[in-house]
């Protein structure tokens, strides 16, 4: 692999210019696939996270009954034009939903990098193309930005809330997210690790605590607000506001925090909302035998 840390991604970024294109070029030299296949890999990455969207926008609900709706309800509170925070902002957290409400009914989504954490990136992405009117190779190289970002945390530290609770997840997710929006508002390649920073730095310590051991409670919401994150990070990165400390020193001590995290608080269901009043009945509800 040509980088395995982030200052090594933007020291190859002065050989192939952007995030996006080391990715690429990263993605040729360990697959051996041809850059067209690379591409149309993606695409097809693209079509499924856009799909998610519309599908859960449209409305549906999960197996259990513990999630759905919540997608269209942001839908219909946006159409009202009554809001709060900004409109870009809202349509990526209304998409976020949208995704992970389809995870949760069992439809078909792209992890990103989990599909616990799936609606981040491609909420993200969906408001800008909505808002912005990116092209299509710009969304592309969205993509291959936080693809990056997200291989040298995978590396680095962890994805999986198993090991790293939500921190890895969420975190993850929100930090491709940002670093891929710096780089799509022509931001340099460092401005994105900043915004990667400042992002981990916010999610550090964030437990995995999805009540009855689903993916929905609290992972739907966390996703709206992850993606509402992004959109912070990317702004402050593009103000020159800088992390004290330094991206890759961030990601390593995420990972020190997953490794110290207790276990109740990684996936298992044992702490946190799942080790609530409600979240124990919940689980009564859903699996007892009685």
């Amino acid at each position: 692999m040509l980088f395995q840390s982030i200052e090594e991604l933007l020291s190859l970024t002065e050989t192939y210019g952007t995030i996006a294109e080391t990715m690429i070029q990263t993605e040729i030299e360990t697959s051996q696939y041809s850059r067209e296949v690379i591409i149309e890999h993606m695409s097809k990455n693209l079509t499924v996270m856009m799909a998610s969207i519309e599908k859960g926008i449209g409305g549906v609900t999960s197996v259990t009954g513990l999630t759905g709706g919540d997608a269209t309800r942001m839908n219909d509170y946006l159409a009202a034009e009554n809001y709060l925070s900004g409109q870009t902002i809202l349509k990526a957290v209304r998409n976020a939903i949208a995704v992970n409400e389809v995870n949760a009914e069992m439809g078909l989504i792209c992890a990103t990098p989990t599909a616990g954490s799936a609606g981040v990136a491609a909420g993200v992405l969906a408001a800008m193309v909505e808002d912005y009117g990116i092209s299509h190779e710009e969304q592309l190289e969205f993509l291959f930005t936080a693809g990056a970002i997200g291989l040298v945390i995978a590396n680095k530290a962890s994805i999986s809330g198993a090991a790293g609770g939500c921190q890895a997840e969420i975190g993850s997710a929100s930090a491709m997210a940002s670093g891929a929006l710096v780089a799509l508002r022509g931001g340099t390649p460092q401005q994105s690790a900043q915004a990667v920073a400042i992002t981990l730095k916010n999610m550090l310590g964030l437990i995995c605590d999805p009540v009855a051991g689903l993916v929905e409670v609290p992972c739907v919401k966390r996703n709206a607000l992850g993606a509402s994150q992004a959109f912070i990070s990317a702004d402050m990165a593009l103000a020159g506001i800088e992390s004290v400390i330094p991206v890759d020193e961030v990601i390593e001590a995420m990972h020190q925090v997953g490794m110290q995290m207790p276990s109740i608080f990684k996936e298992t269901a044992e702490g946190g909302l799942a080790a609530t009043k409600t979240g124990k009945a919940i689980i009564h509800r859903l699996y007892s035998n009685d």
